[in-house]
């Protein structure tokens, strides 16, 4: 049966019940949940399968945890298949048998009606700590899966409603923070209970006949609009390659991101052969987080009513050689494993770029800029011997890459992660941690008809004795590339001022704080789209004057000449941008790339 067997009325009503009961689980977990990485950067999932386990309704949340939650749950399925009974909710993190990276655990709580098992209800959260070498559990110089922490794999967190105690010890003596780990377990297991009631409430309204055919009728509609879509699009075959500056522990070895782009009628095939062989440091994907990361670049180009599930992936085909950095093998380390998601959604927008000029962005930020900071302190009027644990999580990200439409977002999150920058003043109050600058960075964005997004800095101050400050960055080396003629965005810089002395930090790195050192993190910025000359001069003097580009920058970068009262010159400019247009030596490249030494 498919959605055109049912009635159109009753089937849109269905259809927006089942999405808002995802909905509905995200809001809990944000409602419920201890830690700031969910609660401020948001960085979770909810999502409700059918029986089957096939992905039907993704709550608001994370594109990024999109293509990983049918492979998660095919995991669970495969392991314990008919044996799943009503109270039972499974648990997994491990990316070897469906997860992605340790931090990401996954609940699934089955619900049957009639004993059928009629849904599943999904959550997946990125936890504080799940144990490791570093605080966080996410360190980029982590050299094997081993060293990064509790690898569960599908398991029951309840069998028939019981807990399994033994599994619930053995994570709490493998993690730094089990308070917030099981704060934040206890928030999943809501969202899953919210789930199980409001579909119970559908189901007494609809049928369970209408139900199930409901489902499977709305993957067939999301299928049927996405190939409609990609018929619109022309056919043909696109390249790109993009470059990591590298993997944290072989520095400045440059590690490749090759994608091709095939499309033919009602299909497309996204292929990552010539991509990186898998690296030594902890930026590895699984294949779960490649194909996530495609079907979000493709979901950017196809039109907004296509519903969010796994109807969606039928017309598109993911191809990742296995042993590469797109889909590793053990014993592979995975804990930044983020770093290359974002940056392959900006590899494959350089390879729609060519197949829509009109409507695809130069590339941004290169994906949030990973930090954490843990270690132990003296709890207020403790003995002095006594210590209890802290660990700061943020993924910081700030600048989308020009459009053809608009300039690039400032200070907003990749479009992969839909994050948040924790809040300063709940920071200060619950981390030894005083942020002493969050401010946009002038002259950073790369120029265009439409600039790229404004990045911006943050400053941490720490004030415990001692910790540990792990920071995953990139875009050092190979900046963010801009399309149509705009221009590359500024690289990412990493700063520790000590005893007064300002040093220079890699990329990636961990190193031990000391009391009152500062580290300074500045984010890239995001590639412009476009001829800079043809940019509106009273766009460039609103920049001028809100701080974002310097007088110097408006004359150089868009031949705007500024007046010292803050207007434009407007014969000055018609000159310069002429003289300059004169001395252009041919066209302006479709793709701006460039390499810092």
């Amino acid at each position: 049966m498919t959605a055109t067997a049912i009635d159109p009325i009753e089937f849109e009503l269905f259809r927006n019940a089942l999405f808002s009961i995802a909905d509905e689980m995200a809001l809990t977990v944000h409602r419920t949940t201890y830690s700031a990485v969910l609660k401020d950067n948001m960085d979770y999932s909810t999502a409700f399968c059918d029986g089957q386990g096939r992905l039907v309704a993704q709550g608001l949340t994370l594109p990024s945890h999109l293509g990983s939650i049918p492979e998660a749950l095919g995991a669970v399925l495969r392991r314990y298949g008919d044996s799943m009974a009503e109270g039972d909710i499974f648990v997994l993190n491990d990316p070897f048998e469906g997860g992605m990276h340790l931090p990401d655990i996954f609940l699934f709580q089955p619900i049957f009606m009639g004993g059928e098992r009629l849904a599943i209800a999904a959550t997946i959260c990125h936890h504080t700590d799940v144990g490791g070498r570093v605080p966080g559990s996410n360190a980029s110089d982590s050299t094997e899966i081993f060293q990064e922490g509790l690898r569960i794999p599908p398991l029951r967190l309840y069998e028939r409603g019981r807990m399994n105690e033994t599994l619930r010890a053995l994570i709490e003596r493998n993690v730094r923070v089990p308070v917030k780990v099981f704060g934040d377990l206890r928030a999943q297991l809501a969202a899953c209970t919210i789930a199980e009631r409001a579909f119970r409430d559908l189901v007494a309204r609809v049928g369970v006949e209408t139900t199930r055919l409901s489902m499977g009728a709305l993957l067939d509609h999301a299928e049927a609009l996405t190939r409609a879509a990609l018929r619109d699009l022309p056919d043909g075959e696109w390249r790109f390659e993009d470059h990591i500056d590298d993997d944290g522990v072989e520095l400045g070895k440059p590690i490749p991101l090759r994608v091709r782009v095939e499309k033919r009628g009602d299909r497309m095939l996204v292929d990552w052969t010539g991509t990186s062989p898998q690296v030594k440091g902890a930026i590895n994907n699984t294949l779960s987080f490649t194909r996530s990361a495609s079907y979000c670049g493709i979901r950017s180009i196809l039109p907004a009513n296509i519903p969010n599930n796994e109807g969606y992936f039928r017309a598109i085909e993911v191809v990742a050689p296995e042993g590469s950095i797109a889909n590793a093998v053990l014993p592979a380390a995975c804990a930044a494993r983020g770093l290359t998601g974002f940056r392959m959604v900006d590899c494959l927008f350089g390879a729609l770029a060519q197949m829509l000029p009109d409507r695809v962005g130069a590339a941004g930020d290169g994906g949030n800029l990973g930090v954490s900071v843990g270690g132990w302190r003296r709890p207020p009027g403790g003995d002095g011997v006594r210590r209890e644990p802290f660990i700061y999580v943020d993924f910081t990200c700030s600048a989308w890459g020009g459009r053809p439409f608009a300039d690039g977002c400032d200070g907003n999150s990749h479009m992969f992660a839909n994050m948040a920058s924790p809040s300063i003043e709940v920071t200060e109050a619950e981390q030894p941690i005083q942020i002493t600058r969050y401010e946009f960075l002038p002259d950073t964005m790369g120029p265009g008809q439409y600039r790229g997004g404004a990045p911006f800095c943050r400053e941490y101050r720490f004030l415990e004795e001692e910790g540990v400050l792990q920071v995953r960055a990139d875009r050092r080396a190979f900046l963010p590339f801009g399309l149509q003629g705009g221009g590359a965005g500024a690289p990412s810089m990493n700063w520790l001022v000590r005893d007064g002395v300002t040093e220079a930090l890699p990329s990636k790195f961990c190193i031990t704080l000391k009391r009152d050192d500062i580290s300074r993190l500045e984010v890239p910025g995001g590639g412009g789209w476009g001829d800079p000359l043809a940019r509106d001069p009273a766009l460039v003097l609103r920049d001028a004057r809100n701080g974002l580009v310097s007088p110097e920058a408006a004359r150089r970068d868009y031949g705007v000449v500024l007046t010292p009262d803050w207007r434009v010159d407007a014969a000055a400019t018609a000159a310069l941008r002429a003289e300059r247009q004169a001395a252009r030596p041919g066209p302006l490249p479709a793709v701006t790339r460039e390499r810092l030494a």
